[in-house]
Parts: structure tokens; C-alpha cells; sequence
């Protein structure tokens, strides 16, 4: 085979050679130059990125340290506030029932008087007066009523207010369960390190979710709600403390009421013995009377007959000496004074007759007005009777009247919870 000659390549001069050399050399010096600022730089940069990345996590976790005291003391001034709320209910739930002991213990007053008022209606006749112990009675009724509508509006108002001191505090353990939630949230945010697994990359981490509020109207929401809770428990204090007042001014007013009836019923009794006792005497005197008039009208009577035979035996006398013959008819001193025997005789009839009826009149007149007293009698002590029941009957008021209004609280051994009185559950302050 004949050998093929190869086409003949390009030569560069000695100077284009030596160029390129010196090229190459000038570009490798002022890459490695560059390079050189690149890398100070990328220190410099690798320095100040993790300085401000260790103050940035330093300033985070420093702000979410105060962050964490800040919600702590808010929570602890809730918390305090939730507190006294509960004892303020508890304490309101107290004076509730109380007032509704005291409510339901004016029954017993009410109805003794109402049935000491219906016991005197069955007084008959004269007995049925219009006195002064029907006034007190009356007045004691109306004043029971009165405090009965008084007790029942505390007890309205008292419930009302345990509904503000309940709603103040859901409103507290609402904040209280959000402030937890918070502080759980930022503890674990604290605890995060670059190491921790829980830790990735978020998708749009920097968005501000929704409700989302400022620090200033975050610290003003507490600070309602504690200032509500303050005002409903100085309310809630103020409302107990008139109640208390008013039990005790309503107490004095039954006692005085009480004791004032009371005497008007002792006194109206011993007035009533006291003509029950005159009355019984004029009876016995008038029996007396009575007795003796009986016997004086036997004795008139008897004398009356006496007479009346006496005046037959003038009468027949002086007709049988009419039978006297001739001259023996003589108006002799015997006729004469057979004529002034009967004269007087028919004058001693005459006014033994008209005694006799005037004393069987006052006779008469002196049973019926013995029969009016009997009767009278008769009502008096059926009048005494009904007011010693009466009497008998406010015995009842001795220990009722003091359990009325304000007697001796109910021992407490233990929290009463606030269902018992309002049927809602007592909340209890969050840990």
C-alpha cells in the first residue's frame, strides 16, 4: 500500500505560546484572588450568620422566657380571681339558702296568726268586737307578708347575682384554659433546640392566622375579665351583707310584732276574766236576790190568803148579823167596827195584791235579765276559751320566730356546692 501523507497541522509561534502561558498563569492568579475574597468573604458571612443566628435564638428563647412570665402572672392573677370567686359563690350560696330557710319559716307565723284571727271570728254577740288585739293580729299578718315579699326579693336578687358570679367564672376559666394552652405551647417552643426531631420546615410559616390580636388588647381581655370578677364579687359581698342587715332588722321587727300582740292578748284576757268574774258575782247576787224575792212572794201570797179569809169571816160576819130582828138591827159598836175591819182589810188585800205584782214583775224582770247574763256569761267564757286557744296556739311562735329571720345559721362542714341552690355545677379553678 502507498502510504498517505497526513495534512499538516497548525504551528503556533514561540510568542503565541508563551501568551497563552502567561494567560493561563494571570487568570489562575486572579481566580485563586477571587476565590481567595470569596472564601473571606464567605467567612466573614458564615461568622455573622451564625452570630445572628445564635442572638436571634437567643433573643427568641429570652422573649418567650418573658413571654412565659407574663402569661404566668396573668394566669396567677386569674387563678387568684377564680378563687375568690368561688368562695364568693359559695358564701352567696349560703346567704341564699339562708334566706331561703328564713322565707320558708314565716309560714309557720303567717298561719298561727291567720288561725288565731279565724279562732276570735267564733266569738258570738257582744264578745265579737272590732278590739285592739284583731288590730295587732291584722298588723302582724300584713307584716309578715311584708317580709315574706322582702325575703323573696333578696332571694331573686341573690340568685341573679349567682348567675353574674357563675357567667364571670366560665368567662375566668375560659382564660384560664387559653392562658395553659399558651403557656404549654410556649414551653415547648422554648424547648426546641436545632437538634430537636420535632422540628421541619413549615409551609408558610410567617402568615398571621385569623383572631389573631395585639399584646395590648391580649392584656386588656384579662384584665376585663378579672375586673369583672372584682365587681361581681364586691357586689356579690355588698348584696350579702344587706341581706344580713335585713334579716336582722326584719327579725327585730317580727319580735316586736310578736311580743306586741301577744301582751294586747294577755291583757284583752285578763280583762275578759275580770268581767267573767264580775258577771259570775252579779249572777250569784242576782240568784240571792231572786231567792229572797221567791220566799217574800210566798210570804205575800200567803198573807194575801190570810187576809182573804180574814175578810171572809168580817164578810160573813156582818152578812149574818144583817139577820137580826126588829130592833136588834142596830149599827152598834160591832157593825161599826166590823165595816172598819173589812175597810181594812180590803185595803190590806188591796195593797198585799198590788205588791205582790210588783214584786212578781221585778220577780220576772230579774230572771230574764239572770237568763240574758247566763247567756252572756256563756259567751264570755266561750270568748275566754277561743283566746286562751289563741294564746295556746302562738306557743308555736316561740321558736318559729327566731328561725323566721336570721336565727342561728346552719352549721357547715363541708363546700356547698352551688347546684343545691341554682342547679348549676360549681367550676373549679384550673390547676
Amino acid at each position: 500500500m502507498s502510504t498517505i501523507e497526513a495534512k499538516p497541522c497548525l504551528h503556533h509561534s514561540v510568542a503565541d505560546w508563551q501568551n497563552n502561558n502567561r494567560q493561563l498563569s494571570a487568570t489562575a492568579e486572579h481566580e485563586r484572588d477571587v476565590s481567595h475574597v470569596i472564601r473571606q468573604e464567605g467567612r466573614g458571612l458564615r461568622n455573622e450568620t451564625t452570630i445572628k443566628t445564635w442572638w436571634d435564638e437567643s433573643d427568641t428563647c429570652r422573649r418567650l422566657g418573658e413571654r412565659l412570665w407574663d402569661v404566668s402572672r396573668c394566669k396567677d392573677s386569674l387563678e387568684s380571681s377564680a378563687v375568690e370567686v368561688d368562695t364568693e359563690m359559695e358564701a352567696l350560696t349560703l346567704a341564699k339558702e339562708e334566706l331561703e330557710q328564713a322565707l320558708g319559716a314565716t309560714a309557720v307565723p303567717l298561719q298561727v296568726t291567720q288561725e288565731c284571727l279565724t279562732l276570735r271570728q267564733g266569738r258570738r254577740g257582744l264578745e265579737l268586737v272590732g278590739d285592739p288585739v284583731e288590730e295587732e293580729l291584722k298588723q302582724e299578718v300584713r307584716l309578715i307578708k311584708r317580709v315574706q315579699q322582702e325575703l323573696q326579693q333578696h332571694v331573686g336578687r341573690t340568685f341573679e347575682q349567682l348567675c353574674v358570679l357563675q357567667e364571670a367564672r366560665h368567662q375566668l376559666t375560659m382564660d384560664l384554659q387559653n392562658k395553659m394552652d399558651a403557656l404549654d405551647v410556649d414551653r415547648i417552643c422554648l424547648s426546641l433546640t436545632v437538634k430537636s426531631a420535632q422540628i421541619s420546615l413549615k409551609t408558610n410559616p410567617l402568615r398571621i392566622p385569623p383572631g389573631t390580636v395585639t399584646p395590648q388588647e391580649w392584656a386588656q381581655f384579662s384584665q376585663y375579665n378579672v375586673t369583672v370578677a372584682q365587681e361581681a364579687v364586691l357586689l356579690s359581698q355588698q348584696m350579702r351583707e344587706n341581706a344580713s342587715l335585713t334579716r336582722s332588722k326584719l327579725q327585730n321587727e317580727l319580735e316586736k310584732q310578736r311580743r306586741a300582740t301577744e301582751f294586747a292578748l294577755r291583757k284583752r284576757t285578763h280583762t275578759e276574766e275580770q268581767s267573767r268574774q264580775e258577771l259570775e258575782w252579779q249572777l250569784k247576787i242576782t240568784e240571792d236576790e231572786i231567792s229572797e224575792m221567791e220566799a217574800d212572794i210566798r210570804g205575800l201570797d200567803q198573807d194575801l190568803r190570810v187576809k182573804t179569809a180574814s175578810l171572809k169571816l168580817a164578810h160573813t160576819r156582818l152578812e149574818n148579823r144583817t139577820c137580826r130582828p126588829g130592833m136588834d138591827l142596830c149599827r152598834d159598836q160591832v157593825q161599826l167596827g166590823l165595816v172598819r175591819e173589812v175597810q181594812q182589810l180590803e185595803a190590806s188585800i188591796k195593797a198585799l195584791d198590788q205588791k205582790l205584782g210588783e214584786a212578781q214583775h221585778s220577780l220576772q224582770k230579774m230572771c230574764l235579765h239572770h237568763a240574758r247574763m247566763t247567756q252572756d256569761l256563756n259567751r264570755k267564757q266561750e270568748a275566754l276559751s277561743l283566746e286562751q286557744r289563741s294564746l295556746n296556739t302562738r306557743h308555736r311562735l316561740t321558736d318559729a320566730t327566731c328561725a323566721a329571720v336570721g336565727g342561728d345559721k346552719p352549721a357547715v362542714t363541708g363546700v356547698v356546692p352551688l347546684a343545691n341552690s341554682s342547679g348549676r355545677s360549681r367550676l373549679r379553678t384550673l390547676a
